[in-house]
């Protein structure tokens, strides 16, 4: 397992903190984040939305996906709508919003190969998939130099085809951060401490932070 495992008593608190230091270190003109979906996501970032100490000047911040189902983006299943519902209709302005669709992939490719990204935000499934690379799918073995591709699970586990980042984007970031909640994590989440061949565990990136609590962790 790459990076730091932190278990914590509120991750959505500690996904807070890991975001405002990325804003603090920032070194372009927009600040980056790729964001994220599930009810972990949503409570990370209804916290954000309401974490009045945030540094955080959202006129200053390029918002985009790493990834989404492929469904209207106001469908109660979209990535999009849910950073709409918990965190983008609080913060007031944003400079840049690129919702993923997956009529767009190759553009979408082109748009996150020409940026920095300052944090991906990133969750753990049950079967320790991360982003919509799921165990066993093509997207785990996408080109060299592709940074969104479509995708499917090959179990049929997560209904819907997809769009993701590629472990590349991933490791291209600044700053990844993982959240982990609940004791129905706990068995992904060891087999990515375990050094498993999971999704998870190709995160490249050693810097990465995995916020998870007690449940997840098992202690």
């Amino acid at each position: 397992m790459q990076g730091d495992l932190r278990i914590v008593g509120d991750v959505a608190a500690a996904f807070c903190d890991v975001v405002a230091d990325a804003w603090e270190s920032r070194t372009g003109d927009l600040f980056t984040i790729a964001l994220s979906g599930g009810d972990t996501a949503r409570r990370c970032y209804e916290a954000l939305a309401r974490h009045a100490d945030t540094p955080v000047d959202w006129s200053e911040v390029r918002v985009v996906w790493g990834d989404e189902r492929c469904v209207p983006l106001d469908h109660e299943d979209s990535n999009h709508r849910l950073a709409q519902e918990a965190l983008l209709r609080s913060v007031g302005p944003v400079a840049e919003i690129h919702p993923m669709r997956c009529d767009v992939a190759d553009a979408y490719d082109r748009l996150v190969a020409g940026i920095d990204l300052d944090v991906v935000h990133l969750g753990l499934g049950p079967d320790a998939h991360t982003a919509s690379l799921f165990p066993g799918s093509p997207a785990l073995d996408a080109p060299a130099g592709r940074f969104v591709v479509p995708n499917e699970d090959p179990l049929g586990n997560n209904p819907l085809p997809r769009l993701t980042f590629t472990t590349a984007a991933i490791a291209a970031a600044r700053t990844v951060v993982v959240t982990v909640e609940g004791a129905s994590k706990r068995e992904a989440l060891d087999r990515v401490r375990a050094g498993e061949d999971v999704p998870a565990a190709r995160i490249d990136r050693p810097g990465v932070v995995w916020l998870t609590d007690p449940a997840a962790a098992g202690s």
